[in-house]
């Protein structure tokens, strides 16, 4: 097994130990012939894992990585993407269905997932390791004080598993919080009845005022004689609301147009 070195850029903090790098890989469900996207593998933790045994490509912005990789990894030849995951045009890395696996950077994890969401129907599973809180708050549900945009937006596509608690000290160097694995399995939604481009409008101006009902944090999104605002619905937070709440009241709003 490839003895693997690790260190910190760009935000990220490197995983060492093995044990569990294996059993972030493992945590993918998809069969063998399902392609993986690797997103900042470093210098290989993971990827150890899987180049030789899946259909792989790697993202790698850092070029000493890359360099590394490229030494280490000989059935990686020619699938090693040095660029900026956040910058390429992923839509046409594979010519079919690809899952995503990485130990996203902290700085730029959410940035990543908005990503993901652009590429809905290539990408039917995602096993990631991110900062907890972050891993929390898109895995709560509805009635969650973590419960928030990212997590409406994901979960409209995802069925989304908190797997397990990563600490702190299994990295080098070491962070200042404990990160977690999630995984993220496309469900049988193949678009919302609603606008999509309207629906991420309304999620993010409900929970922009997240401490005010919907009538108020909503407000501009209805003219003043709409009866519809009278519905109970309008008297709750963002959080309270499922997300086929917020394509109802999506529906509601494109109604007015």
């Amino acid at each position: 097994m490839q003895k693997v070195r690790a260190k910190k850029h760009l935000g990220q903090h490197f995983l060492n130990d093995i044990s569990i790098a294996e059993r972030i890989v493992k945590s993918l469900n998809s069969t063998a012939d399902v392609p993986v996207l690797e997103i900042g593998p470093g210098m290989g933790v993971l990827t150890q894992f899987l180049a030789g045994k899946r259909i792989l490509k790697v993202v790698e912005i850092d070029s000493e990585s890359v360099r590394y990789l490229s030494e280490n990894y000989p059935d990686l030849q020619g699938n090693i993407i040095s660029d900026d995951f956040l910058k390429l045009d992923i839509s046409t890395l594979f010519e079919k269905p690809y899952a995503i696996i990485g130990n996203f950077p902290y700085n730029i994890s959410s940035q990543i997932m908005f990503k993901v969401l652009e590429a809905k129907d290539s990408v039917p599973e995602v096993v990631c390791m991110l900062q907890r809180e972050v891993a929390r708050r898109i895995a709560s549900g509805p009635g969650n004080k973590d419960y928030g945009i990212l997590s409406v937006l994901l979960q409209a596509y995802y069925d989304i598993e908190y797997l397990f608690t990563v600490n702190e000290g299994v990295f080098t160097p070491p962070p200042k919080v404990k990160s977690a694995v999630i995984r993220l399995t496309r469900n049988d939604v193949k678009a919302l009845e609603c606008s999509e481009e309207l629906f991420v409008k309304v999620v993010k101006a409900a929970f922009n005022q997240r401490r005010k009902t919907l009538r108020n944090s909503l407000k501009s999104f209805f003219k003043p004689d709409n009866r519809i605002t009278e519905n109970e619905i309008f008297n709750l937070r963002p959080e309270q609301l499922t997300v086929n709440d917020f394509v109802f009241l999506t529906t509601e709003v494109e109604k007015q147009a």
